[in-house]
């Protein structure tokens, strides 16, 4: 690997910490980790996404998109976890996480490309995500596709 560089006015260690809140929750059928689909979008999994009071204003407009991006946390992935099988399949050689879509992985967080349903009120009705119920939701935007396929 090459020489990192550290970006214009940061010290080595400034971004060790920082705080993230979640925007809103998912809710889905899914309720453990364990049944959850490998892919949602390949399951064609409905879900809603709750978002909480603070954030209504940020709805504005949403209902345009056909598809959105939703990032969340994975608040139940092992965040320890360095190096899995792709897919779950034991015969395949351990590979980094960054190089998979395990969801076990240092930062736990997932990126859904999903199909927007519907909007009722602070509600996205979404389909294509695999998340458990409860997962904290941290960011929606359109997903546009001259710049995200």
């Amino acid at each position: 690997m090459g020489k990192s560089s550290k970006g214009p006015g940061l010290g080595t260690r400034a971004m060790d910490k920082f705080s993230i809140k979640p925007v809103g929750y998912v809710r889905s059928d899914v309720r453990e980790r364990a049944l959850a689909p490998r892919q949602g979008r390949d399951a064609s999994l409905r879900a809603r996404i709750e978002i909480l009071p603070p954030y209504r204003d940020a709805l504005e407009g949403i209902g345009q998109w056909a598809k959105l991006l939703v990032v969340c946390w994975m608040h139940l992935a092992d965040r320890h976890t360095l190096t899995a099988h792709p897919r779950g399949d034991a015969t395949a050689p351990l590979t980094g996480v960054f190089a998979t879509r395990s969801p076990a992985r240092p930062n736990p967080l997932s990126v859904y490309t999903v199909d927007l349903i519907a909007v009722r009120g602070d509600v996205l009705e979404v389909m294509g995500m695999d998340a458990v119920d409860g997962t904290p939701v941290l960011d929606v935007r359109p997903h546009i596709h001259r710049l995200d396929d």
